[in-house]
């Protein structure tokens, strides 16, 4: 018997000698080819709005351990400005919405990042880094933190030795 005849079989409710157990048998392989649309409901009364959108150069990996407190944040950087050398307790995906953000890792490489672009920056005090503003535009992130519950978003750092001239101050 072909699936049409087992359908047929299905919806007239008939057994036929012998095909009792493929009846019966088949009704869970049947109830696994139903759409789950079919149960979803329709939503109402719902709106959104993308704030900004951004494609990474490679895979992004997201991990936390734990509960974990989201947070969802926008930063404008003024022309000129920094965010100063800190770190995240957590890890954030970034998003520049507008602008060209320059930053400055632990080892001083330095990534740009222009709008359109997005990235992970990674948790603990190994990944501190600074946030440069070098353009004459304003830069507009969004930020998506994901921080062990109770931490501060972000945690001032020294700069990295390679920075400083050997102080771990910058501008000195």
């Amino acid at each position: 018997m072909g699936f049409l005849g087992f359908l047929e079989l299905m919806r007239s409710g008939r057994q036929v000698r012998g095909r009792k157990d493929m009846v019966l048998g088949g009704c869970p392989a049947t109830l696994g080819m139903v759409p789950s649309a079919a149960l979803a409901t329709p939503g109402s009364g719902v709106s959104g709005t993308v704030l900004a959108t951004g494609t990474s150069a490679g895979t992004m990996k997201v991990e936390t351990q734990g509960p974990t407190d989201v947070v969802v944040r926008t930063i404008t950087i003024a022309p000129g400005g920094s965010t100063g050398w800190h770190h995240h307790p957590g890890q954030l995906i970034a998003v520049v919405q507008k602008g060209t953000l320059s930053r400055t890792l632990d080892d001083c490489s330095v990534e740009t990042t222009t709008a359109g672009q997005s990235f992970i920056e990674p948790s603990g005090a190994e990944h501190r880094h600074i946030g440069r503003n070098l353009g004459s535009e304003p830069v507009v992130l969004y930020l998506t933190y994901m921080l062990p519950t109770g931490s501060p978003l972000s945690v001032d750092a020294d700069a990295p030795a390679c920075e400083t001239g050997g102080t771990g101050k910058a501008g000195e």
